[in-house]
């Protein structure tokens, strides 16, 4: 075993810019890692028209924004939208303009060492088919295809939420069969079938995209996302979800795969999403789905899908707060699907209002979440039943405007519904970041929630993960994962401060495993008790060689801790912040006897 450290400029991210792949139903890096991506979408702001389809108002504005993300909450992934409106306004014209300010904004994340995935975003089909006067908006198709389908006036009646416009809006259902449908229409560059011109001009997009960033920088875009959230609008005669899904669905994901392999795309997996309905928790709006009837995607694609709680944002069907492991089934339902598919599973939108009627629950919706995705248990199950912990799922939280609250977004370009607060979309605030008063980045929730201690690449596989983020709800501290009174000397350790564990079987590579520390773990105040050695005060130890910490360029403090090994036996790793002053190696006896009894050797 040895000490791993940074060895210059070419090493300044450890193995960050490994190339990323699908293997064995996780994504996994060149070294053979299990690599876990989170972060946050970037962002809303990109299905305004304020600037013209882009997240951000400049590069300057992109850069500050992913130095904040990775500063505040250790982010090592974004999901990026861009839509049709703005690659194609006009028939067969690509804007090329608009492309390459979208590389240049890819860019400033991944400078930062932060992966990406592209979101090829559609929200109600299109603003163009609403009127200025209208309570809600979309953005995705161009004005011009919506002008050559001819669509009926939109109105989606009594609807209390935007997302209503899906079944009950006649515009909305009409435009969206339409494109499933391959509609064929007339334009000024003569006649176009619609979903083959969305999946030229996606192409191109890629195309282009691809040519502006470097080659470390599109090394470090993961894979692509064909479609945000897709659904039928309307059913043939006959025709139910699943059968949806697996004939004009999953075909399109197929042509979809064929054109990223036609522009330069082919070694980056699609992350393609099922009907989005197929998850929800909303009994009137759910529907059978989520690729039951179509084959195994294999290495090349990835399960990707969005998971909110639909209940908690009413404020009528979930009239209290979420509570330990109340979407440990939801999440699992995904890995599940994932695992059956053979592929690696992503949630890369989820989240709660931050402001608003429903805004009291953020707190223990985000923690339940962030449990959902970290093991398949709740906090009262952990200890006894962790053997069926893992894995890890990776996500992408919806999401991070640093014009939250700033915004300046005429609703349907009309002038006299100008939209400063919050997202600036159909009501929402979802954005877990804000620019205060001194144009410093802050964020809207408790730190603690989205600065987490997580595994970005553990050396093998996964046996299990928790991690007790002690979030407050107001002036409570919620602490859902109790440690079992059978470790006397763990407890006393950890006290009432923070703590995660991860076990894994190590794959005997040179590679280390990585955690990423939040903020809340200071320098010096970190104590690791793990199978590879014990440490109190990480990074000041300097004893055996199997355990080290080191920080990013640009972060204070230290962020990442190391653990690295060269066997290929079962490892385990308590870190934790609290304050104890028990012995170390009674808490390691105790944990090395509960690892051997849970998940032998």
């Amino acid at each position: 075993m040895s000490l791993v450290t940074p060895a210059g400029a070419a090493d300044r991210f450890w193995f960050d810019d490994a190339t990323v792949h699908v293997a064995d139903g996780a994504f996994r890096d060149q070294y053979g890692r299990e690599v876990v991506l989170r972060g946050f979408n970037v962002s809303g702001t990109a299905k305004l028209a304020e600037y013209r389809g882009l997240p951000f108002a400049s590069t300057a504005d992109a850069r500050s924004s992913a130095a904040a993300m990775r500063r505040l909450t250790g982010a090592n992934s974004v999901r990026f939208l861009l839509t049709w409106a703005w690659i194609e306004p006009e028939p067969r014209r690509i804007d090329i303009a608009y492309l390459d300010k979208v590389a240049e904004q890819i860019s400033a994340f991944t400078d930062q060492g932060i992966r990406v995935h592209l979101d090829f975003h559609q929200d109600l089909y299109s603003r163009y088919l609403f009127n200025r006067d209208s309570w809600y908006t979309g953005d995705g198709a161009p004005e011009w295809v919506v002008r050559a389908g001819g669509y009926p006036r939109e109105s989606c009646g009594l609807c209390f939420h935007w997302g209503q416009n899906m079944k009950n809006n006649n515009a909305v259902t009409a435009a969206t069969y339409d494109f499933w449908h391959n509609r064929e229409v007339t334009t000024s560059a003569g006649p176009i079938r619609i979903r083959d011109e969305f999946l030229y001009a996606a192409g191109e997009a890629l195309a282009r995209v691809k040519s502006r960033l470097s080659a470390d920088a599109f090394r470090l875009v993961v894979g692509v996302d064909p479609l945000n959230e897709p659904y039928a609008g309307r059913y043939d005669s006959g025709q139910d979800s699943i059968e949806w899904e697996r004939d004009l669905l999953w075909p399109f994901h197929q042509q979809f795969r064929a054109r990223m392999d036609q522009v330069g795309w082919a070694d980056k997996p699609a992350f393609v999403e099922p009907l989005v309905f197929w998850n929800q928790n909303v009994d009137f709006f759910a529907e059978p789905g989520g690729f039951t009837d179509v084959p195994a995607l294999g290495q090349r694609y990835v399960f990707n899908t969005h998971f909110y709680d639909g209940k908690a944002q009413s404020g009528v069907l979930m009239p209290g707060k979420a509570s330990d492991g109340q979407y440990t089934g939801d999440f699992n339902k995904i890995r599940d699907r994932a695992r059956a598919l053979g592929t690696a599973g992503i949630v890369t939108e989820y989240g709660h209002p931050v402001d608003g009627n429903t805004s009291d629950k953020k707190s223990t919706v985000l923690k339940a979440m962030y449990q959902g995705l970290d093991s398949r248990l709740s906090g009262a199950q952990w200890w006894a039943s962790a053997a069926s912990s893992g894995p890890v799922l990776s996500g992408s939280q919806w999401h991070w405007d640093v014009n939250y609250d700033r915004h300046h977004e005429l609703m349907n370009d009309n002038p006299n519904k100008v939209h400063t607060d919050g997202d600036a979309m159909n009501d929402e605030h979802f954005s877990a970041v804000h620019v205060d008063d001194n144009g410093t980045a802050a964020l809207t929730v408790d730190e603690r929630l989205v600065d987490r201690l997580f595994p970005r690449a553990v050396a093998g596989t996964t046996a299990a993960f928790t991690y007790e983020d002690r979030a407050r709800d107001g002036s409570t501290v919620l602490t859902w994962n109790k440690l079992p009174d059978t470790m006397p000397a763990v407890r006393a350790l950890v006290g009432t401060g923070q703590f995660g564990v991860l076990v894994w079987r190590s794959n005997g590579g040179t590679a280390p495993t990585e955690l990423h520390l939040p903020a809340s773990f200071a320098p010096g105040a970190t104590t690791v008790v793990s199978s590879l050695g014990s440490v109190r005060g990480v990074p000041a130890y300097t004893g055996a060689e199997s355990v080290a910490a080191a920080a990013e360029p640009g972060v204070t403090g230290v962020n990442r801790l190391l653990l690295s090994t060269r066997d290929s036996k079962l490892h385990f790793a308590l870190v934790t912040n609290g304050a104890g002053s028990a012995s170390l190696e009674a808490a390691r006896a105790e944990l090395a006897a509960w690892a051997s009894a849970t998940f032998g050797g």
